[in-house]
């Protein structure tokens, strides 16, 4: 029989994970990063770091996202264009040859231009499984918890909600 406990129950804390702000460059965010998750060694599941302006949580960065925001314009996929595709493997060539050039150019770019900006979140009173639907649906590893339509309490993960659904399953 599944579990009926709510989200409230399973969540964890907003500070179990590093905060950047939305204004700051990727640079200022890869010594935040590398100081929280890399060369701490802090284990933070999934490893992503929570971005924040003035008015709260606004999206998650991962460390996908950071080497995705360095990765050079010419690499990334055109929506206008249609042509040949082909295995793009070996365009990690050319980005390696010029990674050091164009990254250093990209680094500056601001973490709001690549984090991934929060779309839904769930109550603290949800049940876990609309935490579950929103996660498949919407392929996430996290979502924001709020409580009283806009106070962010915490965070529920896929690993508790997972835990939480199949505890009883087998």
């Amino acid at each position: 029989m599944l579990t009926r406990k709510s989200i409230k129950d399973v969540m964890v804390s907003i500070d179990e994970y590093p905060h950047i702000p939305s204004d700051i460059s990727l640079k200022d965010a890869i010594g935040i990063v590398r100081s929280s998750m890399v060369d701490g060694r802090s284990c933070y599941q999934p490893m992503i770091a929570l971005v924040f302006d003035n008015h709260g949580l606004v999206g998650t960065l991962r460390l996908r996202d950071i080497l995705k925001g360095l990765e050079p314009a010419f690499l990334k996929p055109s929506t206008t264009v249609q042509g040949y595709t082909e295995d793009a493997a070996g365009l990690s060539v050319l980005w390696d040859t010029l990674f050091n050039r164009e990254s250093k150019e990209r680094v500056e770019q601001l973490v709001k231009e690549v984090m991934n900006p929060i779309r839904v979140h769930v109550d603290v009173d949800d049940p876990i499984v609309k935490a579950a639907y929103l996660m498949i649906h919407n392929d996430l590893l996290l979502l924001p918890v709020v409580e009283g339509g806009k106070h962010v309490a915490g965070l529920i993960r896929m690993i508790e909600v997972f835990d939480e659904l199949t505890r009883d399953v087998v």
